[in-house]
């Protein structure tokens, strides 16, 4: 696959200055909207999560008309609730040293130094903010015996800064957006639009005007304009087949956007986890997280032996490989998440893995239950291990977990500047449906802390710099019937083929060609294999990919045709990013770029920018590239020994 290199793109609205003042800066120079005139204008939100709930409910409390979009049956079932272990603020309530700074500067050593400064910087600052907000909105934060909130530590920090409620910190943060969502609902200032999904954006005189909605249940297309879009449909990771996230999780919203003019960025950053329970089989759809939190206690290990197949209660301690604590001493078993993963599939490449096919390590809380008691591991974990159980049908209180990496976050995401509006003006795009804070590799509990960062507090504010010139005035029926015919000519074409292949079949074979060659190593030939492959599958699927059933209904067949064939165009344009990056960072690792220690070896002399695609319908994907400069990180080979 063939790219042309244009010009360099850069974010021309984040402020100059020093660091600590330039959200400030940014706040007090937006044009304002007063409240008469955000009674005029329309906003459409698309996605309940926590980025997309707390957004819409914003919004509506600030006065504006909010439409608000999901596909699920309710707000509350967006996938943010499977977040887990915890969320991030620089509190600094344990007094170990924390701080704003230190927060900043431990997410963007932990991107590996491919992230922004200034957003990074801002979302240290936030965080403090959203703490205070979820408290008020009564979520069940832990505390310690003296009353204040609890936290505990979490990969690439050595302070402890992560606040949690249990393993279900996802559930009850968005349960507090739930509720500030439908408090507006019944306010009138949000409509809001369940069993519906994006299928395109309305483009209308260079601004994102509206968007194309299918009724899930109906069938029906629908088509809604506003002044402003803002997408917060989450990551592209289903892209794998196999994955941490729910089975609806998907790219068409922001893929769509992408074919619209909007910018796709560092398509190539995938996070992947090494906390997840093991593929169990070939008939399996989805894979299961165990919250990074664990690693709070869990102690990971392999046998020293390679082929040690005994039962793990048989292995004295001195037969056994802490390969974490070991390598990383500094940080041991909460070294971030890219380390960790490529370590556990060091080993297990070295035949020192457990369990079937060797793909596994232990995860083991003997030393903690002795140390604390089995009762007070049970508090903090009581509900993971329940968890795992159901899973397994292995008891986690008397025998180690067995874990493995697997695909979870996306890093990559539509471009959006300091305002977090894309190249498409009136299209913002906010929590992982962006690439804007994270670099090549997320820190575990921040994906909370964007989410409601961008959708609390960054968002609100800077949308309104740009409806301050609105209202628009009205849509060209034009643009509002080219983008519905384009949707419903697509649905058309997938209806037509009748082939003989299910479109999970395709999904299935896609994303183990995406995991053999664009997984947790790539290199050059794999990539190329690749980029050989994907469009011998899609035309495959084009020809003969069997969509059972009628558009006119509720039509599960349908809607998963359509996300597949987005994945099909997603994945070519991840692995053509992967093949022209050259070097290792965070997340993405080229095996040809790695120092004498097997670690990730960046190239900042050619490397040090953001990836900008712009998609060309009639010839090759434009790159841009954004210079990335560090004022206060001096860039340094990452050591977290």
């Amino acid at each position: 696959m063939n790219y042309v290199e244009g010009p360099e793109i850069r974010d021309t609205k984040a402020p100059e200055g020093p660091i600590e003042e330039r959200w400030e800066k940014r706040k007090f120079s937006a044009k304002l909207v007063n409240p008469a005139n955000k009674r005029k204008l329309n906003i459409i939100v698309v996605g309940t999560g926590l980025a997309g709930g707390s957004a819409a409910a914003t919004l509506g409390e600030l006065g504006y008309n909010v439409k608000s979009f999901c596909y699920q049956d309710s707000p509350r079932r967006a996938h943010s609730i499977a977040a887990q272990g915890g969320i991030n603020a620089a509190k600094n309530y344990r007094g170990d040293g924390d701080s704003i700074y230190r927060l900043f500067y431990d997410t963007v050593k932990g991107g590996d130094f491919r992230a922004r400064e200034s957003n990074v910087y801002r979302l240290a600052q936030v965080s403090v903010n959203i703490i205070d907000q979820a408290v008020a909105q009564g979520v069940p934060f832990a505390r310690e015996y003296g009353g204040l909130l609890d936290t505990r530590s979490f990969g690439g920090a050595q302070v402890s800064r992560t606040f949690y409620a249990r393993g279900q910190t996802g559930q009850q943060l968005l349960l507090g957006a739930y509720q500030a969502l439908e408090r507006q609902v019944a306010a009138g200032t949000v409509e809001m639009f369940t069993r519906h999904e994006m299928l395109d954006l309305i483009v209308a005189d260079g601004r994102a005007r509206g968007v194309i909605v299918r009724d899930m249940v109906t069938g029906e297309i629908e088509r809604h304009v506003a002044d402003a879009v803002v997408l917060a449909t989450g990551g592209y990771g289903n892209v794998f087949f196999l994955s941490t996230n729910a089975k609806g999780c998907n790219t068409t919203a922001i893929w769509r956007a992408h074919e619209r003019g909007a910018y796709f960025a560092n398509p190539c950053y995938t996070q992947i986890h090494p906390t997840c329970i093991p593929v169990s089989g070939e008939y399996q759809s989805k894979l299961t997280l165990m919250s990074e939190s664990l690693r709070n206690d869990g102690r990971v290990w392999v046998p020293l032996r390679k082929g040690d197949d005994r039962v793990p209660g048989d292995i004295p301690e001195d037969e056994r490989d802490y390969y974490l604590e070991r390598i990383y001493p500094a940080f041991g078993n909460l070294v971030p998440r890219d380390i960790a993963s490529r370590a556990a599939k060091n080993v297990c490449d070295e035949g020192r893995g457990v369990g079937p096919g060797g793909l596994g390590v232990y995860l083991d809380f003997r030393d903690a239950i002795n140390r604390l008691g089995r009762d007070a591991v049970e508090k903090k974990y009581g509900n993971l291990f329940e968890m795992y159980e159901r899973i397994t049908g292995e008891n986690p209180y008397d025998t180690p977990m067995r874990i493995y990496p697997a695909v979870h976050y996306t890093m990559g995401g539509l471009w959006v500047d300091y305002d977090l509006q894309s190249t498409i003006p009136g299209l913002f795009v906010i929590g992982e449906a962006n690439f804007s804070d994270h670099g090549a590799n997320r820190l575990g509990a921040s994906a909370l802390m964007q989410g409601l960062a961008d959708g609390y507090f960054v968002l609100p504010t800077t949308i309104g710099d740009y409806l301050a010139a609105g209202p628009f005035g009205e849509v060209d029926e034009e643009a509002v019937a080219e983008a519905e015919v384009k949707v419903r000519s697509k649905i058309e074409r997938l209806m037509s083929v009748n082939g003989n292949r299910t479109p999970d079949s395709f999904h299935r074979e896609l994303g183990k060609l995406m995991w053999d060659y664009c997984g947790m190593e790539r290199t050059e030939e794999s990539l190329r294999k690749a980029l050989e492959r994907i469009p011998e599958l899609r035309r495959e699927f084009w020809e003969n990919v069997k969509v059972s059933g009628t558009p006119e209904e509720l039509n599960q067949v349908l809607e998963k045709a359509g996300r597949v064939a987005d994945f099909f165009d997603l994945a070519e344009l991840m692995c053509l990013d992967a093949l022209v990056r050259t070097e290792s960072c965070g997340g993405h690792f080229r095996a040809e770029s790695q120092d004498a220690d097997g670690e990730a070896l960046r190239d900042d002399e050619h490397f040090a920018h953001v990836s900008a695609w712009e998609h060309s319908p009639d010839g090759a994907p434009v790159l841009h590239k954004e210079p990335l400069e560090y004022e206060y990180v001096k860039m340094t080979q990452r050591s977290y020994k």
